[in-house]
Order: structure tokens, then C-alpha cells, then sequence
């Protein structure tokens, strides 16, 4: 039985994917279909980022991940390099005192809660009294 002929642009698919193995994988975990692939490929051209190779990918976000961390770093170490002692320790009394208010005003408030029902079981709880004849 003889071979039928494939389409040109078929072959040449083939060919790009015996060069990019990772595509063929990505098939088989069923990310993606053979159709999809070769629309893409077709429309996009061998040329197109979304080829490389997802090994790469992978290295280079590791290493994005690993300069960001040390940029972060760096960046956490040069503002505390750059910190006036005196600044900070003026910020963190101002921190404390607008605490202290915040928590002078809620005992307030719970004060008047807790003495408004103190002063409750004094007296009647109901101020004016109803009786059935």
C-alpha cells in the first residue's frame, strides 16, 4: 500500500515538531490539540515565542524568581541602610500614642455600655409602669 502524499505545509509541520518534542507532549497531556497546534504554528510561523521550549521557560522563570527575591532583598536592606534611628523611633511614638487614643476612646465607649446597664439594675426597668385593671 502506497503512502498518500501530504500537503506541504503538512511535512513542514512534522518536521517542526520532530525539532520541538516538548509540542507532542503537550498533545498527549491533552493541553492542546493537534488541529490547535498547527493553526498556530501556521499562523504564527516557526519564529513565535509561544515555541520556546517549556524547559527554558521554566529556567528562566526560576531565575526571574531568583533575581526578584534578590532585588527584594536589596531593596528591604537599602531603606534600612538609609533609616534615621531617631525618625523611626519618633514614628513609633507617634504609632503608640494614636493607639493609646484609639484605645482610650473604646473604654470610653465600653464605660458608658457597662455603667448604662449597672445603673439599669438600680432602678425600674421600665420607667413608667402599667397595670392591668
Amino acid at each position: 500500500m502506497a503512502k498518500k502524499k501530504l500537503h506541504p505545509s503538512v511535512e513542514k509541520f512534522k518536521e517542526f515538531v520532530k525539532a520541538h518534542p516538548e509540542l507532542a507532549q503537550e498533545v498527549r497531556k491533552g493541553e492542546t490539540t493537534w488541529q490547535e497546534m498547527f493553526e498556530d504554528w501556521y499562523l504564527l510561523g516557526e519564529d513565535d515565542p509561544r515555541w520556546n521550549t517549556k524547559s527554558d521557560n521554566k529556567k528562566d522563570k526560576k531565575n526571574d524568581e531568583k533575581d526578584q527575591k534578590t532585588d527584594w532583598l536589596g531593596t528591604i536592606m537599602g531603606a534600612v541602610k538609609n533609616m534615621d534611628p531617631a525618625q523611626v523611633q519618633g514614628q513609633i511614638s507617634n504609632i503608640s500614642q494614636a493607639l493609646g487614643a484609639i484605645q482610650g476612646v473604646l473604654s470610653q465607649f465600653q464605660g458608658k455600655s457597662g455603667g448604662s446597664s449597672g445603673a439599669s439594675n438600680s432602678g425600674p426597668a421600665h420607667p413608667f409602669s402599667f397595670r392591668k385593671d
